[in-house]
């Protein structure tokens, strides 16, 4: 049984999964484009994920509760990989057009590399 604390790890796996499915089966470049942002949106729930801790209070270095605190590091490899998703997403739409006006269509199938 999925309880709540294991929901975001399958949301993780059904994003994943949708994402890998899109990326090797589509052939429009800006669905393989999407698909590509959000695996990296799953990877970003995942570490989010990981660092959650029931009732849990942020960790900044004021006058704490001194309860249990979440963990500081997955939050900052997530804002780390966000910026690294961006633009890697920005790199790939630039590659998108350069490819759209050499070719004149979205479609992988019909790009062939001309000698």
């Amino acid at each position: 049984m999925v309880t709540m604390l294991s929901l975001p790890f399958v949301a993780v796996v059904i994003l994943v999964c949708m994402s890998l499915a899109a990326m090797l089966f589509k052939r429009n470049m800006i669905k393989i484009v999407m698909a590509v942002h959000v695996m990296g949106s799953a990877v970003n729930l995942f570490l989010i994920s990981l660092g959650y801790r029931e009732g849990g209070v942020a960790p900044i270095f004021t006058n704490s509760p001194g309860g249990v605190m979440v963990l500081p590091a997955p939050q900052a490899l997530t804002l780390t990989s966000i910026v690294i998703n961006i633009a890697v997403v920005a790199l790939m739409l630039s590659f998108a057009v350069s490819l759209y006006r050499r070719y004149g269509t979205m479609d992988t199938r019909k790009m062939r590399l001309k000698g």
